[in-house]
This record gives structure tokens, C-alpha cells and sequence, in this order.
């Protein structure tokens, strides 16, 4: 026996295989599949044959008896419920149809029919066009939520109101559709009493109906174009912007889903806007937080809520939202209960993820209801902190940077004396001596502890430069190939470059520097590998750009992004990242110079160095260089200059100054083994006194910068009175700029930087004589 739910199950299964087949067409074709059984029972001749045909014809009948019936019932049933669902909606105020699932009207409400004049047979989304300009796909998108999720809703803007639009599905073929306007969501007032905004995520306007226009004086685009006092408190009063500033409004929020929310405004007359936030805790301009003694925050005005970043959530406790006080929190607010340390401001950190945000709190003690609570007034020091910061970074600097260059000027001075001498007994020395390797040692550990020393000056800025024009196009294609050595096999390195690239004036050792310091970092922060993109472009900035204390002005620059895909660094450790010895490798990874070298280099050239980074997902590195433009009408035109042998042997007299007794003994003996006649001084005074003979003839002055007494520079313009046409060799330990910013340029006179080897002390020499 079959059920009356298993043959209906049958026949919707049977229609749904049929594509849709009416009841009397399924019916009659049943009854043809029985007369054929039965024509095949009359004409065969196998007893079996017949007997199967009389089966089927059987069979075939009863099924299409069945299918009548069921289908009767089922029809009867579903035209009750139609009826029913009718005379449910028949009085509603709203618009209401019954549809089938192709969207044909089978049944409208009063108020539907008055508004549109339905007929029989109308389908919804044709009755709904003069409302709609699209009618049709608001329809069918509606319809295929509703079918899948059983119900739908949807506000749509029309040509001149707004409708919400719910529809729920009751049956395959039988769909409900619902239309209110704004005035019936009202509550039946008219369009007039009513200012109504629907908003979208993150505050932006998506439709503001004549009233809410002509409220707020103008079409808008976001809240904050709005109200003057965001955020929104829920029925709260607010004061509006624009041409109604000052205006106060009820407003009224409801979530219509989809992450949309609908306002209703309703305006207040001014003398009870007045009263309403006249001395209120609300309406003061001033961030303020209640504040009971164990910390629970009790209350947040608009402003504090803004100022913390709270949103329309429940404000929790002081501690969620400050830190940095330097002693528990609960502590300080006690004592305040107490009556201690009152009108006291603390400075704090606020704990938003955002931005970083520092608050001056000061606390004052109110009783209400025989209980105590704490008013926290609360003001933004962001900018004062800042300040402060930023001259504490610079006084750290500074001082660092003083101690970095004296350090670097005495390393430099042990440096020369260790690699001269090493020289020294390398010439004494074959390949075959079993003391070679050693003395190589020392000098290739020299040169080492001379690239750090290099690595100090270069963070003082104090290191010597020696500024070309160039196109970093050409010094990076040049360095490519070192690049790809430093990096390894897992990682691979990628240049990309703009093909209309301005020229920079920098040190272009200096530069590869900055690119092997950056391509190294970007390599060590991918342990399993990844790829570094070196990328360079054209940047124009028309206004100032700020960013991280440091202001770039306007002009053309030349733009270098180094990034990686490694594990980032953390947001509490970027701004430290350019501090010298700050490092988080672990111990003998590295010195912590790398990224205060890059940066102090990048200064000194005039640039700017700027870090994002997200952790888990990598760093990028980007440096801005000025642009440097040649002017048309000078360009040089290219001298090939005859390179020439110096000689193995020098003649001449050389007076030497340095008051660095190795280093004096170093370059005494180098320039001797080069045949020249070393005239020795201890200071500038000695020297001075030596150059009193009138009948001492010197062809050269070799002397150090910085010395005790009398500098090198102030002794050489002494001497060059009476013998002015002497050349001079300057050599140091600080960089160049030890001369002193605008002091007059010595005629004849180059600068040697310690620490030097013996060939690059008397090739000096050789050139300036010859």
C-alpha cells in the first residue's frame, strides 16, 4: 500500500522529472501508455509477453487515476492555503501580494490593489516597474534568497522613496511579498514629519530621503559630514554640521541587516536642545570618563568615547584601555578615592591598536548617593609626547653619534699603526715563509675591524664621501650579481625598475652599502625562503609629506623599495629598528649597526628612509633620494684622462706631522722605503719651529687634522705665509668635515682617511708631488 504523502512525494517527483507537466496532461499520457500495453497484449503471441502487456496496462491506469486525485487534493489544499494567507493580509497597511514561482500575481491585499490596480495573471515585478527603474532583478534576486533561504528582505531606494521589501516563501509555488514605505514604517506619519538615513559599512551614506536633505542642509556622502558629536549613542541627542550647525536631533538607529542601519532624525526645538546638553555630562567638548574606585568605567562622554576608540560598547575597565602609568592603575585610582594626589595629571598610553595615542588624565573625587566615583578628565598629549620624544631621540643621537665619531677617530689611529706595520713585514715576507698566513690574518682582520669602525662613522654621519651623479639603475644592475651570492639559493631577488629614472648624487660605495645592508635583512628575515623585490620609480610630491617625525618636501625624488616576504616586524620594535646597536638577532647574528649605518649614509645624502611592516607577512624598506638635475648648458663633455705609472721610487722632502707616535713611525717608514727624506713632528708647534730654517727646503706636508694645540688646518695656513706653494696630504681618523663647516678650502691640499696601507699613503704622496 502506498501513502497519501508517498504518492504525492511520487507525483512531485514525477512533475518536477517532466519538466513541470500539468495534471491532465501527465494523466493523459499515462492512459496512452496503457492502450499501447494493452494493443501490445492483444497482438502477442508469447503467453508471457501477454501477460506482462495486461500488467502494464494496469498499472498505467491506476497511476493516472491516482495522479487526478492526488492532484485534486493537493490542489485544494494549496488554494485553501492562498485563501488563508489572503484574508491574513487583506487589512495590512503595507503592500502586499501572493505569487506564484514564476512571480504571477495570485493574490493582492486592499491596499496593493488600490495603489497598483492589479489584475489576474499581473506579474509582480510588471506592477512594480513604475515604482522601481529595475524592477525585474530586485524580483528575481529577492525570490532566489527567499527560495534558498526561506525568507528575504531588502530596502531599495525608488525614484522618489524608499521601500523595504520582505518576501518568504511558503511553498515552491507560493511566495509572500511585502512593500512598506517610509511612512508606514513610521507608524503612519506622512513623508514630511520624517528625516531618514540609511547608512552602509563604515559610516557611509547610501540614501537620505528629501526631508534629511533639506535637514541637513546638503547631500552627503559619510557621518562625519553630518553630526559635529560622533559616535552616535543610541536615541541620543546630537548636534548637526553644515549649514544647521548647532541644530540639535533626536536620533533613532535600527540595523536593517547587511551590515546597514537606518537613522530617523528628529529635530529639537533650541531651547530644550539647549537645556538638554547645556552643562550635561554628554555635551561638554571634552573627553570625560566616570570612573568608579576599583577602575569600572560607569560612564563615557562622546569625545572620550571617540578619544579611546570604544565605539557603541560597553566602556570595561581603565585598565583595558591605558597603560604606562608606571605602578597598578588600581592603586592610583584608591588613592584619588582616598582623596590623595587629586588634580595630579599622569600622562598614559592609550592601548589602541590603531594608532599610538598618549592622554594627560587628571582625576577629581565626586560623591552621589552617599557613594564615591572619580571624574577623569582626559586630554590629548599625542603631539607633546611626540615632541618630547623626538628630542630625546635627537639628544640620544647626538650623543651617540659624538661617542661613535671619538671611538671611530682612536680605532682608526690603532687601526692604521696595526695594518701599517703588518704591511711593513709583509714586504719582508715571500709566499713560502711560514709567518705569511699569519701576517695576512692580521691584515684581512684589520681591514674587518676598519669596515666596522666605517660602519660607526657611517651612523655618526660623519663618514668621508665622495658624491658622483649616477643612475641607481646602473649601480644596481652592477651589483646585482653580489646580490644574488648574498641571498642564497631559497631566496630569490627581483629588480624592477622605472623606466624614466631621475639621476642622484650620492657615494655610490656608500649606496651599494645601503642595498647590501637592506638585501641582507630581507634575507635573514626569510628563514624558509621567499622573494626580495628591489624596486625603483619616479616620485613627484606637489605638497609636504609627514610621516614618522620626519617632513619631506616637495620635489622630485628617486624612490627604492626593498621588500621581502618574511616574518615581519612587530609594531612595538618599528620604531626602534634605526637605533644603533638594536638588533633582534640573537647573539654574534649580528651587531645592530646594519640599520643605523643605512639610515645615517641615507641622511647624509640628503634622503629619507621609511619602514611598514606586518608581521607574518613581510617589510618593506622605503628610501626617497632628491632627484638631481643637471642643467643642459653645462654639460661636460667627457675628458679621457691618460692613466699614469707612478714610479716605484719618490724623491722629495716630506714633513710629517702626527701626534700618534706608531702611526708616525708607520708612515715614516713607508715613505722612506719610497726614497723620500721624512722630516718627524710631534705637534703643530714643532713643525712651525722647523720651518723657522729658512735653508730647509720641503716639498710636502703630511699631517693629521686633529691634534693637541694647534690643529693641522691652522698650522699649514701659518706655514703657507712663507712658503705658499707646498703641497699638502691631510690625514684622520674623523671624516672630512673634521675641517669645520665654512672654514676657508686649503689650495693643493687632499685628505687621506685612516685607516691607510702603505701603498695608499705613498701613492697619495707620488700624486700630489708629481
Amino acid at each position: 500500500m502506498i501513502s497519501g504523502d508517498g504518492v504525492e512525494a511520487t507525483i512531485d517527483i514525477a512533475r518536477k522529472r517532466q519538466g513541470g507537466l500539468s495534471p491532465v496532461l501527465g494523466a493523459a499520457t499515462l492512459v496512452v501508455l496503457a492502450t499501447l500495453s494493452l494493443m501490445v497484449s492483444q497482438i502477442a503471441e508469447v503467453r508471457t509477453v501477454e501477460v506482462v502487456a495486461l500488467a502494464a496496462t494496469g498499472a498505467f491506469g491506476c497511476l493516472a487515476v491516482v495522479w487526478l486525485v492526488v492532484d485534486r487534493i493537493t490542489g485544494g489544499r494549496m488554494q485553501r492555503r492562498v485563501a488563508q494567507l489572503a484574508d491574513f493580509v487583506e487589512t495590512e497597511p503595507a503592500f502586499c501580494f501572493l505569487t506564484d514561482a514564476e512571480g504571477v500575481v495570485l493574490r493582492a491585499n486592499q491596499a496593493a490593489r488600490n495603489r497598483f490596480a492589479c489584475k489576474d495573471e499581473d506579474r509582480l515585478s510588471a506592477l512594480l516597474r513604475d515604482v522601481f527603474a529595475s524592477s525585474e532583478g530586485i524580483v528575481y534576486r529577492m525570490q532566489q534568497k527567499a527560495l534558498r533561504e526561506g525568507a528575504a528582505v531588502e530596502d531599495v531606494t525608488s525614484h522618489s522613496e524608499g521601500y523595504r521589501i520582505y518576501v518568504r516563501a511558503f511553498h515552491a509555488d507560493v511566495m509572500l511579498w511585502r512593500l512598506e514605505n517610509e511612512s508606514q514604517r513610521a507608524g503612519g506619519r506622512t513623508r514630511a514629519d520624517l528625516a531618514v538615513i540609511s547608512l552602509g559599512r563604515n559610516g557611509a551614506v547610501l540614501y537620505m530621503n528629501p526631508v534629511a536633505r533639506e535637514l541637513v542642509g546638503q547631500r552627503v556622502k559619510r557621518l562625519d559630514d553630518i553630526f559635529a558629536d560622533l559616535p552616535l549613542r543610541t536615541d541620543g541627542v546630537h548636534c548637526l554640521k553644515g549649514s544647521h550647525a548647532g541644530q540639535s536631533v533626536l536620533v533613532h538607529s535600527a540595523d536593517i541587516g547587511g551590515g546597514r542601519q537606518e537613522l530617523v532624525l528628529s529635530p529639537i526645538a533650541e531651547d530644550a536642545g539647549r537645556q538638554d546638553l547645556m552643562g550635561s555630562f554628554d555635551g561638554l567638548p571634552v573627553p570625560l570618563l566616570k570612573v568608579a574606585p576599583d577602575g569600572a568605567v560607569m560612564r563615557a562622554n562622546p569625545e572620550a568615547r571617540r578619544l579611546l576608540n570604544l565605539g557603541q560598547g560597553e566602556p570595561g575597565h581603565v585598565a583595558e584601555h591605558m597603560e604606562g602609568l608606571g605602578r597598578a592603575i588600581k592603586d592610583w585610582l584608591r588613592e584619588a578615592a582616598d582623596g590623595r594626589g587629586l588634580h595630579r595629571s599622569e600622562f598614559l598610553r592609550l592601548t589602541r591598536a590603531d594608532r599610538e595615542v598618549f592622554v594627560q588624565v587628571t582625576l577629581n573625587r565626586v560623591i552621589e548617593e552617599g557613594e564615591t566615583a572619580l571624574i577623569a578628565v582626559l586630554n590629548d598629549a599625542t603631539e607633546l609626547k611626540t615632541l618630547e620624544a623626538q628630542f630625546v631621540q635627537s639628544q640620544k643621537m647626538q650623543a651617540i653619534g659624538q661617542l661613535a665619531g671619538g671611538v671611530a677617530h682612536d680605532f682608526n689611529n690603532l687601526l692604521t699603526a696595526i695594518s701599517g706595520h703588518c704591511d711593513l713585514l709583509l714586504l719582508r715576507h715571500d709566499q713560502g715563509d711560514p709567518d705569511y698566513g699569519d701576517l695576512v690574518q692580521i691584515n684581512q682582520n684589520a681591514n674587518r675591524a676598519a669596515a666596522l669602525v666605517g660602519q660607526l662613522l657611517a651612523f655618526s654621519r660623519k663618514q668621508t664621501m665622495q658624491p658622483e651623479i649616477m643612475d641607481l639603475r646602473d649601480t644596481l644592475s652592477d651589483l646585482a650579481h653580489l646580490l644574488n651570492r648574498l641571498v642564497g639559493e631559497k631566496v630569490r631577488l627581483t629588480l624592477k625598475h622605472d623606466p624614466i629614472l631621475p639621476q642622484v648624487r650620492g657615494d655610490r660605495r656608500q649606496l651599494e652599502q645601503v642595498m647590501m645592508n637592506l638585501v641582507v635583512n630581507a634575507r635573514d628575515a626569510m628563514p624558509e625562503g621567499g622573494e626580495i623585490v628591489v624596486e625603483t620609480e619616479s616620485r613627484t610630491l606637489n605638497e609636504p609629506m609627514t610621516r614618522d617625525r620626519a617632513v619631506v618636501a616637495p620635489g622630485i625624488y628617486v624612490s627604492v623599495r626593498v621588500t621581502d616576504e618574511g616574518i615581519g616586524i612587530p609594531q612595538d620594535k618599528l620604531q626602534k629598528v634605526f637605533e644603533p646597536f638594536f638588533t633582534t638577532k640573537r647573539t654574534g647574528e649580528g651587531t645592530g649597526l646594519g640599520l643605523s649605518t643605512v639610515y645615517g649614509i641615507v641622511k647624509q645624502t640628503g634622503g629619507f628612509i621609511f619602514v611598514d611592516s606586518v608581521v607574518g607577512q613581510g617589510t618593506c624598506f622605503t628610501l626617497l633620494f632628491p632627484a638631481f638635475e643637471t642643467p643642459r648648458q653645462e654639460a661636460p663633455v667627457a675628458v679621457q684622462k691618460e692613466e699614469r705609472k707612478l714610479p716605484e721610487q719618490g724623491t722629495g722632502v716630506v714633513l710629517l706631522v702626527e701626534d700618534e707616535a706608531p702611526v708616525r713611525a708607520f708612515a715614516a717608514r713607508a715613505l722612506r722605503l719610497r726614497g723620500y727624506t721624512v722630516i718627524e713632528a710631534e705637534t703643530a708647534e714643532d713643525a712651525l719651529n722647523t720651518l723657522d730654517d729658512d735653508e730647509l727646503a720641503v716639498d710636502i706636508f703630511v699631517t693629521d687634522v686633529v691634534m693637541p694645540g694647534m690643529d693641522g688646518p691652522t698650522w699649514v695656513r701659518k706655514a703657507r705665509e712663507r712658503r705658499p706653494d707646498t703641497s699638502v696630504v691631510f690625514v684622520s681618523g674623523y671624516a672630512e668635515d673634521a675641517f669645520g663647516e665654512g672654514s676657508e678650502e686649503i689650495p693643493n691640499s687632499v685628505f687621506l682617511p685612516k685607516p691607510f696601507s702603505l701603498s695608499d699613503l705613498t701613492e697619495t704622496v707620488h700624486r700630489q708631488l708629481n
